[in-house]
């Protein structure tokens, strides 16, 4: 097999997909990974559409499960290289941190953090002894700026990014690149999260629940075309240059981290609250 090999976690939907068939089209052979390898009808359909059928591999791979990723190393052995890991797979909990159970937080990590840690780990090896690697991690806006009713995703997020800091420069002597990128809102399924708040009707919370409702569905009017981050993905694993370590992409994005960096948290805070009709109590 002479094509550069591409492994994608999550890749029965949204950024998964695109971000397989993108890579597939840049020449990669793409090893589509996905906890339910039934799921993987609209890849399939859409790579035949694109003409890259031939270029992709559907394997089974749940993140979680060091069983699961275990038997995916081992059919990694067919492969003369692993040239591009991208770490996709990821959900998004939300609800209220007083309401959210612990659990539902270990869970939320399971996949977002620790999932990447796991596959990263079972690949790392695979890339330093061949000298060369590029590790692509999806991040989000969230991970840089915090929002209310989203506790559980928004830490995933900053988590793995203070992870992949340490991990790029950990991997530079190596010859391999760590890359995050940082989508803002995008028209996926992950903002499904929303219907599946759960809440009392009798939670202080209730009113504040309509509040970023109303925000996070007025806002998906201004929703970026998902294939915009496909392709990024794509380019970023083909250019021969060393690339950047951060790719922030979406509507507003790069304005709302240069706005953190700029403001006082307390001006953050009245921004943020103004936008989903809250008030700071007593302020």
């Amino acid at each position: 097999m002479s094509n550069k090999i591409a492994v994608v976690t999550g890749a029965s939907s949204g950024f998964g997909l695109l971000c397989s068939i993108e890579l597939a089209k840049n020449g990669f052979h793409v090893l589509a990974t996905m906890r339910d390898s039934k799921k993987s009808t609209e890849l399939l359909e859409t790579a035949k559409q694109q003409n890259v059928a031939q270029q992709l591999t559907i394997h089974t791979l749940d993140v979680t499960s060091s069983k699961s990723i275990k038997e995916f190393k081992s059919n990694l052995l067919q492969y003369p290289t692993i040239d591009v890991l991208v770490n996709n797979a990821g959900f998004a909990l939300g609800g209220f941190s007083e309401e959210v159970s612990v659990e539902e937080y270990r869970l939320q990590f399971e996949t977002n953090f620790f999932g990447v840690i796991s596959i990263t780990q079972e690949i790392l090896p695979i890339m330093r002894s061949q000298g060369y690697g590029r590790i692509i991690n999806m991040s989000s806006i969230s991970g840089k700026i915090g929002f209310p009713g989203l506790s559980p995703y928004v830490a995933s997020k900053h988590a793995l990014e203070g992870y992949s800091e340490s991990l790029r420069l950990e991997l530079i002597p190596f010859g391999i690149d760590v890359v995050l990128i940082e989508p803002g809102s995008y028209a996926t399924k992950i903002w499904s999260i929303v219907d599946k708040i759960k809440i009392d009707l009798e939670s202080p919370y209730k009113s504040y629940l309509t509040g970023i409702i109303n925000e996070i569905e007025t806002g998906k009017t201004k929703h970026g075309n998902p294939l915009d981050v496909a392709k990024l993905v794509a380019l970023i694993a083909s250019d021969r240059k060393r690339p950047r370590f951060r790719y922030p992409i979406g509507n507003g994005v790069k304005s709302t981290i240069r706005l953190k960096s700029l403001l006082p948290w307390e001006a953050i805070e009245r921004i943020i609250l103004k936008k989903i009709g809250s008030k700071l109590d007593n302020k």
